[in-house]
């Protein structure tokens, strides 16, 4: 259990320390974050943030960052000291062992709700100089809202910075023109007219792979072009860089009042709904503080 390990290796921190980085991440609640490497066996070090003058012993258990901590930089989860949430999340982007990497964790933090790409970018531009920026401000350019997992970030990566396709629209949904939804597009090229779907544990069911064989001709009745890829496919760059640049030149590219479609992708949001549950938790605590103290009754 991650958990055990981060409890386990969180009881030798120094006075003023904290734990970070995916560890403190997942606390927050993010909790595809599991201290796991890319082969999904072994385990990733807790990373452990000490300040200067923080004294612990390194082994390969944990991650030691003797970096500028500052006291209002922690908190607690659990009773467990931990950095917050956008300290945290700078902290794992810059420990992730790729850029690519750096914006999946990003990717999934943000869709975790613990945090928001303009909030993690403001925390990066206040941190110039420090170790690996670099690789987190690749992950702020890159990361996107509504990412549902990592290896679909991963092909957005490819089609965006392989492939040469536009920014594209993630989880989209797309409607035909009498207004019926005919499916969410796990990435939607709407210059071309091109739908990129993945397929991932969850598709290998009989009922899923016949939802997904309804919807892909629904979207091909509207003269969409549909093309799926597989987690085995990620392996193999340059494959999937064939497949998505060959089923953009089968694309339509079809101007907004030719199309017998229409995508509605939704707007961010992930800072208005940070604010709005601060704000929230902020009224419940005055509300609490103002109530009189009453006895219950003998």
């Amino acid at each position: 259990m991650p958990e055990q390990r981060i409890i386990e290796q969180s009881a030798r921190l120094p006075p003023g320390g904290a734990a970070t980085g995916w560890a403190a991440c997942r606390l927050h609640g993010a909790n595809f974050l599991d201290g796991l490497g890319a082969d999904g066996l072994a385990e990733v070090p807790v990373p452990l943030a000490i300040g200067p003058t923080g004294n612990i012993r390194d082994d390969a258990r944990v991650t030691i960052s003797r970096e500028r901590l500052t006291p209002d930089e922690v908190t607690r989860v659990v009773g467990i000291p931990v950095t917050r949430a956008e300290r945290a999340v700078f902290d794992a982007v810059r420990l992730a062992r790729t850029d690519r990497d750096a914006v999946a964790v990003l990717d999934t933090c943000v869709a975790a709700g613990i945090t928001s790409i303009e909030r993690v970018s403001t925390y990066v531009d206040r941190h110039p100089g420090w170790k690996r920026i670099a690789r987190a401000r690749f992950a702020c350019l890159h990361a996107r809202e509504r990412a549902r997992s990592l290896a679909e970030t991963a092909l957005r990566l490819i089609a965006e910075l392989d492939a040469g396709l536009p920014r594209l629209h993630v989880n989209c949904p797309v409607h035909d023109r009498s207004g019926r939804l005919l499916g969410l597009a796990d990435l939607l090229d709407e210059e071309a007219g091109l739908v990129i779907e993945f397929d991932g544990a969850d598709h290998r069911s009989r009922r899923q792979h016949t939802r997904d064989t309804r919807r892909d001709e629904d979207m091909r009745g509207v003269e969409l072009e549909v093309t799926r890829v597989t987690g085995t496919d990620l392996r193999d760059t340059g494959l999937v860089v064939d497949r998505l640049q060959r089923a953009r030149s089968r694309a339509r590219f079809l101007p907004p009042g030719q199309r017998r479609w229409e995508a509605r992708p939704v707007p961010d949001c992930a800072e208005a709904e940070l604010r709005r549950a601060e704000v929230l938790a902020e009224v419940n605590a005055e509300m609490r503080a103002a109530q009189p103290w009453t006895q219950r009754p003998g």
